[in-house]
């Protein structure tokens, strides 16, 4: 919920009620992300909305829109730590991809971690890595931050050559 209420009601929203926020954008048929399943379980999972879904991206310094373009956003990841460093991730984002195009979108953006150290604390990359996206197709349009690229990427939708 980090980048769809503002800091205040994250704040007072901490716990239960940041939740239920989420429970209730399910509850009303929207589709915010994807899950990645083994078997019955739940191993991964990717948000993914349009940018406008994401109010407190526009007020950011770093990640701010880059221009007034209509883009897709994937905003965060989590990957089961039993599942880590199997290339899910970058599933999970084809799969975000696929997503956003199937639903109109002509670019997909993201927010990745670009970073030179190569163990990288999981609570701090929620938002993928420079690598995966770049695996992806994407590429880099903008960087207000040392280790904060956006990425883009260009999608064909249906009926276009």
């Amino acid at each position: 919920m980090l980048w769809r209420r503002s800091a205040k009601a994250m704040e007072a929203g901490k716990g239960d009620g940041n939740r239920q926020a989420m429970k209730a954008i399910f509850d009303s048929g929207a589709v915010p992300g994807l899950v990645a399943m083994h078997g019955d379980e739940a191993v991964g999972w990717i948000q993914v909305d349009r940018q406008s879904a994401f109010p407190r991206l526009a007020s950011s310094r770093i990640l701010k829109p880059v221009d007034e373009q209509a883009v897709w956003s994937v905003s965060c990841f989590l990957v089961d730590k039993r599942y880590r460093r199997q290339g899910l991730s970058l599933k999970l984002l084809n799969a975000a991809v696929e997503w956003a195009r199937m639903h109109g979108a002509a670019i997909a953006e993201g927010y990745p971690i670009d970073t030179p150290k190569a163990k990288y604390p999981a609570v701090y990359a929620w938002t993928g890595f420079m690598g995966t996206y770049i695996s992806a197709g994407f590429t880099e349009v903008a960087r207000r931050s040392e280790t904060r690229p956006i990425m883009r990427k260009q999608l064909k939708n249906d009926g276009e050559d």
